[in-house]
């Protein structure tokens, strides 16, 4: 099943998700349409709150990208915990799904170790580096409530303001299904 894209205003991308207990859901079938969502909206990564669920969930998968290493970074990622990062920071112009249209220069760590879960509940901890290590940082900042905007200084912010309001208001090309934030 393909869901729809919660795009910027909705408040679900803004919250702390919850995590997963063992036997609450079908996982199974939440990863299988999260990488089908996933792959019909063209992206790498999709965290649960981009769907508009607020579980500690995310899906990647770089094999899009032509970069040595990335064909086998397909992975599902259930209550993970970033354990460290490390490393010299670097800048890489990302976007977002759930941000269409807007692309902007983010600094992240080089290197990290997360523990998580698969989606037979089986434990890993791992470590992950360059463009890995940034597809996890910026999945796993939408489970915590972080959009890759947060980042940018006030005067970005400032600049880009109009785009993020007409994002909420669904004024933007994504050529794929979203779901604008519901006026209450």
């Amino acid at each position: 099943m393909i869901y729809p894209i919660v795009v910027y205003g909705d408040p679900v991308l803004k919250r702390e998700a919850d995590e997963i207990e063992e036997g609450s859901m079908d996982v199974i079938k939440l990863k299988d349409d999260m990488f089908e969502t996933m792959y019909e909206a063209s992206g790498i990564g999709l965290a649960a709150p981009q769907i508009g669920k607020s579980i500690r969930m995310f899906v990647v998968d770089g094999s899009p990208l032509e970069e040595e290493g990335m064909e086998n970074f397909k992975k599902v990622f259930i209550n993970p915990e970033i354990v460290w990062e490390e490393g010299d920071k670097w800048n890489f112009e990302e976007g977002c799904l759930s941000i269409p249209g807007i692309r902007e220069e983010i600094s992240r760590l080089a290197k990290l170790r997360i523990n998580y879960l698969d989606e037979n509940f089986v434990e890993h901890e791992e470590e992950f580096d360059g463009m890995k290590a940034r597809i996890i940082q910026h999945e796993y900042d939408h489970i915590d409530g972080i959009l890759f905007t947060d980042y940018l200084s006030p005067f970005k912010k400032r600049v880009l303001k109009g785009k993020l309001n007409n994002i909420s208001k669904g004024k933007c090309d994504a050529d794929y299904k979203i779901k604008i934030p519901s006026k209450k």
